[in-house]
């Protein structure tokens, strides 16, 4: 019988240790010790691969025995085989340094603006081969997530999340008033009334720039003009730059570029003015030891990126 007429389905995977061990002993009673076998079932093994290979594999010869050709030419390939199969069952060693992947990340540009330089940096040292792709948001983030073709997202922990959605805390942070340095009302303590005097730059990830600040100022019966909606928090410090705009935002990002816009940072007419910044993954991901890293050097950056602010 050929090779090429057996079928797999039929054949005893179990035959590839004693096999190895014969190609590499050249003796049945030898071969049966490494294999763990007794000397007459090791004996059956041979018959049994005889008669799959249509070969007699060990013969005797001088009074030792030797392999037959198609037995020699075994040797490499059985090798091969078994290394692939215990591959399949083993771990391999993880290290960042030989990855070759492509890391996608649904970020909002303060996210990336204040993260990435670190990152990027990061991985240039320890995983060269590791690439970034920065996504936007959109409607079908979670599934996406799930079936891998985004990895990873930046949400605060106010935001709603889907079952099997993963979340962790990585910077604390909190709401600051940015207006100009020399917008009409930056040397007085705002209130409420304030906010509907002014128009204001909205920050729109998904929606239409409004956020639960409007519920707060319909409650205290304030309205507010929103002039400008825009995705981009860098453009929202532009605008509020040059104009006498307003937008509430994260303080950590408007303290970073406080000076190159000429900015003012003032404390809002409100009480709760905390944002707590999480990554969020799919459970489906969990388990993935180069995103189990790549998520260990998000939280480091952070940390350093969102340093305490002061009270």
């Amino acid at each position: 019988m050929s090779m090429r007429e057996v079928n797999l389905h039929g054949l005893d995977l179990n035959l590839l240790p004693p096999l190895e061990a014969l190609l590499r002993r050249r003796n049945v009673t030898h071969a049966a010790a490494d294999a763990g076998l007794s000397q007459p079932a090791m004996s059956r093994a041979l018959l049994r691969l005889r008669k799959i290979f249509d070969d007699p594999l060990l013969v005797r010869s001088h009074g030792s025995f030797v392999l037959t050709p198609k037995a020699q030419n075994l040797i490499p390939r059985v090798l091969a085989v078994l290394s692939d199969v215990k591959g399949v069952f083993e771990e391999p060693v993880f290290d960042p340094a030989v990855e070759r992947r492509t890391i996608r990340i649904a970020a909002a540009d303060s996210q990336t603006i204040l993260l990435l330089p670190a990152i990027m940096a990061r991985l240039a040292r320890e995983a060269p081969g590791i690439d970034v792709r920065i996504e936007g948001y959109g409607p079908e983030l979670f599934a996406q997530m799930d079936d891998g073709r985004i990895d990873l997202a930046f949400a605060l922990s106010t935001s709603d999340l889907p079952v099997g959605a993963i979340s962790e805390l990585i910077a604390h942070d909190r709401l600051a008033l940015v207006v100009r340095r020399g917008h009409p009302a930056v040397n007085r303590a705002w209130t409420m009334a304030d906010y509907g005097a002014f128009d204001h730059v909205g920050i729109s990830i998904l929606g239409d720039g409004r956020s639960e600040l409007d519920t707060l100022l319909a409650a205290a019966g304030v309205t507010r003009r929103i002039g400008l909606v825009t995705p981009h928090f860098m453009a929202a410090l532009a605008a509020v730059s040059a104009t006498d705009m307003v937008v509430t935002l994260s303080e950590t990002f408007a303290r970073r570029f406080a000076d190159v816009f000429e900015l003012a940072i003032l404390q809002p007419p409100f009480t709760e003015t905390k944002l707590h910044m999480t990554m969020v993954w799919s459970h489906l991901r969990n388990s993935d030891k180069l995103l189990g890293w790549f998520r260990g050097v998000v939280r480091d950056e952070a940390h350093l990126a969102y340093p305490p602010l002061k009270p």
